[in-house]
């Protein structure tokens, strides 16, 4: 049996607007730009924890069901990320208490932006390919 501590799972939402823009958010915590997510609840289904971490970082509710663009693993930090293209149903993005800054941005515009293992969960979003992608990545760059 391994001693090793066990894998989180979490979830992010890249709420794509009718011009093909991903809205990123800003970290409080890090000033890092990423699709606004988080590590799920125990007592959530995905959809669930995907809906609230989305809302509680962007003030947008987002319709379900959404769909599964990418899993990727950090082989450093130990959390395997579910990763999904969502649609804005409901609200206006503001920023909140773990939200510094939200944008629209374009797919250079998130090259720029976000680490290479963030950028590529809002690209595979944006490109929504079949079957989702999986990746790993060390936190940063992509292994």
């Amino acid at each position: 049996m391994s001693t090793d501590r066990p894998h989180s799972v979490s979830v992010a939402g890249v709420i794509v607007d009718d011009e093909g823009r991903a809205l990123l958010i800003q970290r409080r915590d890090n000033g890092q730009w990423e699709p606004p997510g988080g590590v799920l609840e125990r007592e959530e289904t995905i959809p669930e924890a995907l809906q609230r971490e989305v809302l509680e970082e962007t003030g947008v509710k987002i319709a379900l069901p959404a769909t599964l663009t990418g899993v990727y693993k950090n082989m450093t930090g130990l959390i395997v990320s579910l990763v999904f293209r969502c649609e804005a149903a409901d609200g206006t993005p503001t920023t909140g208490e773990e939200t510094r800054a939200l944008r629209w941005a374009t797919r250079e515009e998130v090259t720029q932006l976000a680490d290479e293992a963030y950028a590529i969960r809002v690209l595979d979003a944006l490109d929504a390919t079949a079957p989702p992608a999986i990746r790993a990545h060390d936190g940063v760059k992509l292994v």
